[in-house]
């Protein structure tokens, strides 16, 4: 099994899950989505045998385990905290040398995270793509998360996976 179409099977757990844990737009759902793509990707890269079958259900136990962590930590982050999260992450990812750290907090929660990009490429489409490492701290617990988001024509970056 190719590890795109392993990719998209974790994506579209994903969905399943934040659309069944609760409304859009909610803390909960978007810290479910969050926690889902990252287990997704550990699941992925522990899971790779060759075969696919030990890949396909180590992203699938990787996608579930993430969502519930995600969930949890989702529940905790307010409407600012979203904002500053997004600012962010558009600033990591269209000003920020690879490697390096950018950093959001909201003195309001207390919660915070970064953003570190890697080296931009053009994807299949001609699209500009970064991979990134995503880290949120809501109550002194920090979670990691990596994506994957790709330039827009009107210069904002979208989640790609």
């Amino acid at each position: 099994m190719k590890k795109t179409k392993t990719a998209k099977i974790a994506l579209i757990l994903a969905g399943v899950l934040t659309i069944s844990a609760c409304e859009p737009g909610s803390k909960e759902g978007f810290g479910t989505l969050l926690g889902a793509i990252g287990g997704a990707a550990i699941g992925s890269a522990l899971g790779d045998n060759g075969d696919g079958t030990t890949q396909f259900f180590a992203v699938a136990a990787g996608t579930i385990a993430g969502a519930a962590i995600g969930s949890s930590i989702g529940r905790s982050l307010d409407e600012a905290d979203r904002i500053a999260m997004e600012r962010n992450r558009q600033i990591a990812l269209e000003t920020y040398p690879s490697g390096q750290t950018a950093t959001w907090y909201n003195p309001d929660t207390g919660n915070s995270g970064s953003y570190q990009p890697q080296p931009a490429y053009q994807d299949k489409t001609g699209a500009y793509c970064r991979e990134y490492q995503q880290t949120i701290t809501v109550g002194g617990k920090t979670e990691d998360a990596y994506g994957k988001a790709c330039r827009q024509p009107d210069g904002t970056w979208k989640i790609v996976s």
